[in-house]
């Protein structure tokens, strides 16, 4: 591990998702002498089947330093558990050949490729540094994948106290454990906002128009359940499209996701125009979404951690995000048509949600940045 004035830090970033939370950590470490930074890409950001992802990192000024690829095409069980020991075998080699090189390696969240990364460097003792430990999703096989992360991590950045005591009850250790905030919320003062004409140039979708943003995962606690979800979520959204344009983000690589993809797909053919599919919006462009729809409707995490401070409410449907704390903008409804329904109904009755955020806490970026220099002048 290096020992130098200069600290090199590793960034394992595996998805559209966590690049975007990323983003003002990156800026923050590629604009401060004191560090140099690695960027370590796989996972979807690879797979052509998810938009080469890649390429939003390049475009966005960084260099993306190491490409491991080890994704697999199909997304049943077998298929997510071979491409967990697949990436854990290829990071084998990858740390055989480069853990010296870091002084730390951010890690972040609960997927699956994350694990079997962060798995593969633990015999090499990599000094890995957690990003939103201590969470809780109950409706994920991600919650297992994050705690794991938790342990095999010797710095841990929270989102709030709770996900702190958390964390220590984990590792049976309270050191280490800083409360930094969401650092994708850092974004909402980083990233320039396109307006309606520049969205609709580059996207052709017209944000005048009343719209309501959709991002829904499988289930992967019980994946045997999804074809149900899907046509429960299906038959909310035709309703929804008779007031609204709807515009769907697709889902990430999880447990039977495709069966997802298929339905958004014949859906788009019933519907035509009322509703678009987007396979990656980017950070910008998906906020930017965001800030001019009416409303979320879905089970991804950034219905609980953003969009609070866009004023916006959220249905957030089913046990994915169960367990994780939530604003009293978020509604929580069971994958049952007539109940997302009745939702909407009740949220097209109360406006612009006006109240705070639970995750945000000013400059997460900077704050990290901060101990992180602390962290290494201790060691000099």
């Amino acid at each position: 591990m290096e020992t130098s004035s200069v600290m090199r830090i590793g960034v394992l970033t595996s998805s559209r998702a966590d690049y975007g939370i990323y983003k003002p950590l990156l800026k923050a470490l590629q604009e401060d002498p004191e560090f140099e930074l690695g960027i370590i890409a796989f996972g979807t950001h690879l797979s052509p089947f998810h938009g080469y992802t890649v390429d939003n990192i390049v475009a966005d000024g960084y260099k993306v330093d190491y490409k491991v690829n080890s994704l697999l095409i199909n997304d049943d069980k077998n298929a997510i558990s071979t491409a967990c020991a697949l990436t854990s075998l290829k990071f084998a080699d990858f740390w055989e050949q480069h853990a010296n090189e870091f002084a730390c390696v951010f890690c972040l969240g609960d997927r699956f490729e994350m694990f079997g990364a962060v798995a593969a460097g633990i015999p090499y003792q990599i000094n890995f540094a957690h990003l939103h430990g201590g969470e809780t999703t109950l409706g994920a096989i991600d919650n297992v994948y994050r705690h794991a992360i938790t342990l095999a991590s010797s710095l841990h950045f929270v989102s709030q106290d709770a996900f702190a005591s958390r964390v220590a009850d984990i590792t049976g250790n309270l050191g280490n454990i800083y409360v930094t905030g969401a650092l994708s919320l850092d974004n909402l003062s980083n990233i320039q906002m396109l307006n309606k004409e520049e969205f609709n140039d580059k996207w052709n979708i017209n944000l005048d128009i009343p719209t309501v943003l959709v991002t829904v995962h499988p289930e992967t606690v019980a994946p045997e359940l999804n074809s149900r979800h899907l046509t429960e979520i299906l038959e909310a959204l035709r309703f929804v499209a008779r007031e609204y344009q709807v515009v769907i983000t697709m889902p990430n690589a999880d447990t039977n996701g495709n069966i997802f993809r298929e339905g958004f797909n014949a859906l788009k053919t019933e519907l035509g125009d009322k509703l678009y599919l987007i396979e990656n919006f980017g950070t910008q462009s998906y906020f930017t979404c965001m800030l001019y729809s009416k409303f979320l409707i879905g089970n991804t995490s950034s219905g609980i951690i953003e969009a609070a401070s866009f004023k916006k409410f959220v249905i957030n449907i089913g046990d994915r995000q169960k367990g994780r704390a939530a604003g009293e903008n978020v509604l929580h409804v069971p994958f049952d048509s007539k109940k997302i329904i009745g939702a909407l109904k009740q949220v097209k009755g109360l406006g612009e949600y006006d109240g705070g955020n639970p995750y945000f806490k000013d400059g997460a970026a900077q704050n990290i940045i901060t101990i992180l220099k602390k962290q290494n002048r201790d060691k000099l």
